[in-house]
């Protein structure tokens, strides 16, 4: 699933829970455990997780789905990480401070890590991840906080302080999701970052087989050490049968989602176990606002009054979720809850008459190709029916539908009209909830900002927001954010998500985050 699904991004703060109550008590990027990380308890040596769609990029710096970033953190640390209740922690580095006026960001690294390329970790590997992002505009994370830095310095070889040109709300968040790369990786023109990672993760990258698998094994220099299986494959699963009877054989160890319809089969095996993990992920269409006739509000709207969202929750999730009732989850920080469209026909067809078609019109909807989006398009398709909007899907893989979706340069070049999509983030970065969607700095490819919305009083607050470090000031502006843009409709505002994931009873030490992502740290097989 997308954290848009192109972009995923992350929140500062995330609730998260552990797949199996025997999971591992050690929490990643604290204590450390003496057991000998060369040996695995299990007889099994190699663990299989199942997932929905395929893998687009392993460059974490370049990265939009919360897939890719799922075997990245396998692999890739940062200088800070996220324990399992969710709350920031040191990760490479051991304690960092903030300065009063929020514009210089401290840090003293943990010292005798190694890359998996033998490179050592230090102040200047950090310095050459940092500053690939800095320079190469073309990269996700740029625009997130690291286009504001101004200086980079290295104090000595495990201290190192990084001052912006003015506050970003959300840069702690920059400095969960920037992992550290080898700067042998990054200073070789030769190497392809996005096919073969090196960091300083429990696990290092072994191949990936596109469309089919990519895995990892364990690194036994790593500096936290612990007991971990020897080797992860990750496998892309589209079609929900398929995971479901791969986890039921034992093919597969892990598999996410689990498929809501197939629940009670899978209850009734002894030998699974399904968890449900409350979810930061909101679900909704984008429409670009840009293109007629959905540049008119009216006809936005009146998709909206259109949607039952009560029953897209019973029908496409099996009653698993909320309605999203704001631009944002009710778990982010901030939230302001908004007056929502309820289902309501006729007000939709007055709206359409209001806008000259009353007849209705042909539209199209794009998604990719796994089961559930498949069924929340038909779904969109025949509720829009009802007001007379005869909607065709157009289901792509999902390189293709990324290509397609930010392949555009400006909006006039851009073919999409509406698109079936989902983003998560961290509970406490709101920056990161909305400035990608909704600024009109964001349009693609700089940006997710796929309803090609521009609002100017919108983007004046996403600027005063991001420039204040005052909760109340940011609440307000918040509010006001909020507000706008659930009146102007440039989605369909459908749920947010409970995440349902299905595990073996014999793994340990896996957990699945509130975002989506999947947490493989202590992984092991008992």
């Amino acid at each position: 699933m997308r954290r848009v699904n192109v972009w995923k991004m992350l929140f500062v703060v995330f609730v998260s829970l552990v797949l199996m109550a025997g999971c591992s008590s050690k929490e990643s990027g604290t204590d450390e455990k003496e057991s000998s990380g060369s040996s695995s308890s299990s007889n099994e040596e190699e663990l299989v997780i199942a997932v929905n769609e395929n893998f687009i990029s392993m460059d974490p710096h370049n990265t939009g789905d919360t897939n890719s970033n799922s075997v990245q953190t396998a692999m890739l640390e940062g200088l800070l990480g996220s324990d399992k209740e969710g709350q920031i922690i040191p990760q490479l580095a051991e304690e960092y401070s903030v300065s009063d006026n929020a514009l210089e960001y401290s840090f003293k690294l943990r010292q005798g890590v190694t890359f998996h390329d033998g490179e050592p970790f230090n102040a200047e590997a950090v310095k050459t991840s940092f500053e690939r992002i800095m320079k190469d505009e073309s990269l996700r994370l740029n625009s997130r906080g690291f286009n504001l830095i101004t200086s980079i310095d290295v104090i000595d070889d495990y201290q190192i302080k990084v001052t912006l040109k003015e506050p970003y709300a959300g840069m702690l968040t920059r400095f969960v999701s920037a992992k550290i790369l080898s700067p042998k990786l990054i200073n070789d023109s030769s190497g392809d970052i996005g096919k073969t990672p090196v960091g300083t993760g429990p696990f290092k990258f072994v191949e990936w087989v596109q469309g089919d698998h990519l895995t990892v094994e364990r690194f036994d220099d790593y500096w936290n050490k612990a007991d971990r299986v020897k080797k992860i494959t990750y496998k892309p699963v589209p079609e929900n049968g398929s995971r479901v009877a791969m986890l039921k054989t034992g093919e597969a160890h892990v598999i996410y989602p689990a498929p809501v319809q197939n629940l009670k089969e899978l209850e009734s095996n002894s030998d699974v176990e399904i968890h449900k993990i409350p979810s930061t992920i909101a679900r909704y269409v984008s429409i670009n606002t840009m293109k007629e006739p959905y540049d008119d509000v009216r006809i936005r709207q009146a998709i909206n009054y259109a949607v039952n969202k009560e029953a897209f929750i019973s029908v496409v999730n099996s009653g698993y979720g909320l309605p999203l009732d704001s631009i944002i989850p009710s778990k982010t920080q901030f939230y302001s809850k908004q007056e929502t469209y309820d289902h309501n026909i006729e007000k939709a067809k007055e709206l359409m008459k209001e806008a000259g078609f009353e007849d209705g019109f042909n539209a199209e909807i794009w998604g990719n190709t796994n089961s559930d989006t498949l069924k929340g398009m038909q779904f969109i398709q025949q509720q829009l029916k009802e007001i007379g909007i005869t909607v065709e899907i157009k289901s792509m893989e999902e390189g293709t539908l990324s290509d397609e979706i930010y392949g555009a340069q400006t909006p006039e070049e851009a073919k999409v009209q509406m698109w079936y999509v989902s983003w998560s983030a961290y509970p406490s970065d709101t920056t990161n909830a909305t400035k990608p969607l909704f600024s009109s700095s964001s349009f693609p490819p700089d940006g997710a900002n796929t309803a090609y919305y521009k609002n100017d009083d919108v983007d004046k607050w996403i600027t005063e927001v991001n420039q204040t470090a005052d909760p109340d000031k940011q609440a307000e502006i918040y509010s006001n954010i909020q507000s706008a843009i659930y009146k102007d409709a440039p989605w369909i505002f459908l749920g947010v998500d409970e995440i349902l994931a299905g595990s073996r009873s014999n793994v340990e030490g896996v957990f699945i985050s509130p975002t989506g992502g999947i947490n493989v740290t202590d992984a092991n097989l008992k």
